[in-house]
């Protein structure tokens, strides 16, 4: 059976608990795992730090921002793409950039999909039920993925 975790790798606080609010009002069923950086982001993936003894299995999606510190959202997505047992899971890129250089990178880097974030709050909540909807109810995985997170 598929994973439904989504991970949720935000630096600002606001913002992070404005998603998680949003998913949890979705679906309080998924796991969701807020990460406050690219770092803990790939420790989390990795199995590294303090995510060494996690479940084996990937989330169903990555909701990454892209400009943060220590380790930004560009540097995880082309790690989680250049890695044969991590490029099927799908990364949708959640940020306040309109810079079309950011879209553009993204999207050569492997993403999966691009949202700008709403200003209103409930613009926000909408969008990220959405992306909720789409990527844990009405996309399909690729085979394999589903069976063993990989």
């Amino acid at each position: 059976m598929q994973s439904k975790r989504i991970l949720l790798v935000d630096d600002d606080p606001r913002d992070r608990e404005l998603a998680l609010d949003a998913l949890r009002q979705f679906n309080v069923a998924n796991e969701i795992v807020p990460l406050r950086d690219g770092a803990e982001a790939l420790d989390y993936l990795y199995r590294r730090g303090e995510f060494v003894g996690r479940t084996d299995e990937d989330p169903a999606v990555i909701l990454l921002d892209l400009k943060m510190p220590r380790v930004d959202g560009f540097e995880v997505l082309q790690q989680i793409k250049a890695d044969p047992a991590k490029r099927t899971i799908p990364v949708v890129v959640m940020t306040s950039s309109r810079e079309e250089q950011d879209l553009v990178r993204s999207y050569a880097a492997g993403v999966n999909a691009y949202v700008v974030k709403p200003l209103d709050f409930l613009a926000l909540v909408a969008a990220v039920r959405a992306l909720g909807a789409f990527w844990l109810m009405l996309n399909e995985p690729p085979p394999g993925r589903a069976a063993h997170g990989a």
